[in-house]
């Protein structure tokens, strides 16, 4: 018996996808929680988050950088539109392509948006041991970089 194993308590036997998602679940919640101030919802700061990285990203990107299907993508858009944080302008290289952009109203939340998931994110790391954390990024890295054919 490996004595240097933590203490897991894991439901449905271990079972990976049920416990990953339940994990997403209660992170998604405290994100939600967090974010209650700003008006904004979690993916509304995903979509920001994307964009303070790389404004003017096609919509498509934008969709894919997140995590989100392209062709379910568009309320997203909508209501961050509707909010004045984004706008959409024709992409000149592409007629049919449209490119999403900050609106200074957006610029003046980054700091709260980027305090508030940098927040959540440190208190998440403070659960592991330097080690374990590195090894938790690894893990989210493999699994980002699933595709479905694989399996």
């Amino acid at each position: 018996m490996n004595t240097n194993k933590p203490n897991v308590n894991l439901r449905f036997n271990g079972s990976i996808w049920c416990n990953l998602d339940i994990a997403l679940r209660n992170v998604d919640q405290i994100f939600r929680h967090s974010m209650q101030a700003t008006g904004l919802s979690v993916i509304e700061m995903y979509i920001l988050r994307a964009l303070f990285e790389r404004d003017g990203q096609h919509a498509s990107e934008l969709a894919r950088a997140v995590g989100r299907a392209a062709t379910s993508f568009t309320p997203n858009l909508d209501k961050l539109q509707d909010k004045e944080l984004i706008e959409r302008r024709p992409d000149p290289g592409d007629r049919r392509a449209v490119r999403i952009y900050l609106t200074s109203k957006a610029e003046e939340c980054r700091e709260v948006v980027m305090e508030t998931t940098s927040r959540v994110d440190e208190r998440i790391e403070q659960l592991f041991s330097d080690a374990d954390f590195k090894a938790f990024q690894r893990v989210l890295s493999g699994l980002q970089s699933l595709e479905p054919e694989q399996i």
